[in-house]
């Protein structure tokens, strides 16, 4: 016999009102808009409106579902694109479009830069980091990228391409504790001329044959005359009014960042920890090699954390440059 549930439910579309029968018990009641069911998984569904764009729903896990919007003609039932890779015994997981995995390179440095951005997040909270030195902060992307990851200290940013400069300086508005200066770092207090006009690659140094070979942006370039400042001439104005400094030092200035380093001096040790770019293949003329570059910080106390490359190349699959992060491991705080 029907029962007065069902007879409603076959009554409502009468009256304009839609209705989605879920089984004994349920049902999805509106009054605009036609809604479809779309199997989930074993006691879960989605109700969605329809005439749009399907929606593709992936299993990552016991009653864990990941579910996206496809685009025509992509399934809308269980058994979509996505996968659920597990992180070892972190409880984390990685969510994956094998379409976009399947460009190896691309996956690995995304993935590089993003765990690069995680461990120095979790450096900077274990080390107890109260100042970190931006240079070479181009537009700015490092310190957006340290407040995303809840570092909330302070951060002093060097820039000294105009252009550059300007985009930094408005990205800082409204961080009080983020302050940029429009000049270079290096071995000493001088005016000198950068190649600009190579977007985020602009560098005191030439291109080196290898770099003019990878990159056509080295083909034309532009100078700017520049300031140029030692490390350890700006560190009492940039942390002051900190009590105990505890700074960190992050270098991308493209082939100088050992010159950027020799500026601090003896006072090189006063940083807990460091980041530079590191080169296994030259891009500029005159430019260090990594395990020069490495060689001198440990020289000065600094250990290895992690190593991230930053590029690749697509035909050989040779490391061009790492992020080396390190610290002074007698610097933790006990």
């Amino acid at each position: 016999m029907r029962t007065l549930y069902r007879s409603l439910l076959k009554l409502l579309p009468r009256l304009g009102v839609q209705v989605v029968d879920l089984g004994p018990g349920e049902a999805v009641v509106s009054r605009r808009g036609a809604r479809a069911r779309i199997p989930v998984g074993p006691g879960a569904d989605l109700v969605a409106r329809t005439g749009r764009r399907p929606y593709a729903v992936s299993q990552m896990g016991p009653e864990q579902w990941l579910i996206t919007r496809g685009a025509a003609g992509e399934p809308e039932a269980p058994g979509g694109a996505w996968q659920s890779v597990r992180l070892g015994s972190s409880g984390g997981h990685l969510v994956l479009d094998p379409r976009a995995a399947a460009d190896e390179r691309g996956l690995q440095l995304a993935a590089a830069e993003y765990l690069c951005a995680h461990h120095v997040a979790a450096l900077l909270a274990r080390y107890e980091v109260n100042c970190v030195f931006d240079v070479g902060a181009n537009t700015g992307q490092y310190a957006r990228r340290l407040r995303r990851h809840g570092y909330a200290g302070r951060i002093v940013s060097f820039e000294p391409t105009a252009a550059a400069f300007a985009k930094l300086e408005k990205a800082a508005e409204g961080d009080p504790d983020w302050t940029v200066y429009p000049f270079g770092l290096g071995r000493e207090d001088e005016t000198m001329s950068i190649h600009t006009a190579w977007n985020t690659m602009n560098s005191l140094l030439p291109p080196s044959d290898y770099g003019r070979d990878r990159y056509r942006r080295f083909a034309k370039s532009q100078t700017e005359e520049i300031e140029i400042r030692r490390l350890d001439g700006v560190m009492d104005k940039a942390m002051a009014g900190i009590d105990h400094p505890r700074p960190y030092l992050k270098m991308d200035t493209q082939g100088y960042d050992l010159q950027v380093f020799e500026g601090a001096g003896e006072r090189a040790g006063e940083f807990v920890g460091l980041q530079s770019e590191v080169a296994l293949l030259r891009l500029y003329e005159g430019s260090p090699r990594m395990q020069e570059s490495v060689a001198e910080y440990e020289s000065r106390g600094f250990e290895i954390t992690g190593m991230y490359p930053v590029t690749r190349e697509a035909s050989t699959g040779r490391v061009v440059e790492f992020d080396c992060v390190m610290v002074r491991a007698a610097a933790v705080p006990e």
